[in-house]
């Protein structure tokens, strides 16, 4: 894919599950990678089983950020552009989930899902903008099927998937000017290890990982025309409720 080949991806939570799978997709096309945790060691580890695994040893970071930072943010986009000259594609993908009724649910669990999985995809578009006007780059947000269909004890996660929705669409508006592509994925059921999953055979009829870093490349290489702004995926089969 030489249209791919050379460009640069900031990936947010990218060392597993569906951030990690697009990593790989993109690597295994020739695009430099930065991704980001919490933790530097996590960071770093991920980067290099990436590195090993796709035999691109030196297309791959691993940052420390924290995506409910502003600053945090803006000092990753900083490390990619000076490890890579330029950024070209932000995958805002970090997120995490407290599920209760409001009953049960906390102001602490609240504030965390909000600040994680909304703020943090506007930290890392505002941290971003200016290098992705440069290059008429590519935004892509992972939203969730849960930014349109709500459900009990899901107040804050469904709070924060529609506001997630809702957000990287006005963005879409906001940026096309630029030649600034913006898309969100909503998934439904995904074998990752989100909320304690541990992912397994019986997750076969799942979402994988892979699967979004696939429509990821996708998307990525879609003619400059055209623009698949909100992408709705979930699983083909399910089980059976009966």
């Amino acid at each position: 894919m030489e249209a791919l080949k050379g460009k640069v991806a900031l990936i947010t939570g990218g060392t597993k599950g569906i951030g990690y799978g697009v990593a790989e997709a993109l690597l295994n096309k020739g695009v430099k990678v930065v991704i980001t945790s919490r933790h530097q060691n996590s960071a770093e580890s991920a980067a290099q089983e990436l590195a090993a695994k796709t035999n691109k040893l030196d297309a791959i970071i691993g940052v420390e950020a924290d995506v409910r930072r502003l600053d945090s943010q803006e000092a990753a986009v900083q490390q990619a552009v000076s490890k890579f000259g330029k950024l070209d594609i932000v995958i805002a993908n970090a997120g995490l989930g407290h599920f209760a009724s409001i009953e049960d649910l906390t102001t602490e669990q609240w504030n965390d899902t909000i600040d994680t999985n909304l703020t943090g995809v506007f930290n890392s578009i505002k941290a971003s903008v200016q290098e992705l006007k440069k290059s008429k780059g590519y935004y892509i947000t992972i939203s969730s099927l849960a930014g349109a269909n709500f459900f009990a004890s899901g107040s804050a996660y469904n709070a924060s998937k529609f506001g997630v929705t809702g957000f990287t669409q006005a963005v879409m508006l906001d940026l096309r000017q630029y030649g600034i592509k913006v898309s969100t994925i909503m998934p439904g059921s995904v074998s990752t290890h989100f909320n304690g999953n541990v992912p397994n055979d019986e997750q076969a009829w799942k979402i994988q990982s892979e699967d979004i870093g696939e429509l990821v490349i996708d998307l990525l290489k879609m003619n400059p025309r055209t623009l698949p702004s909100k992408i709705e995926v979930r699983p083909t089969t399910p089980p059976s409720k009966g």
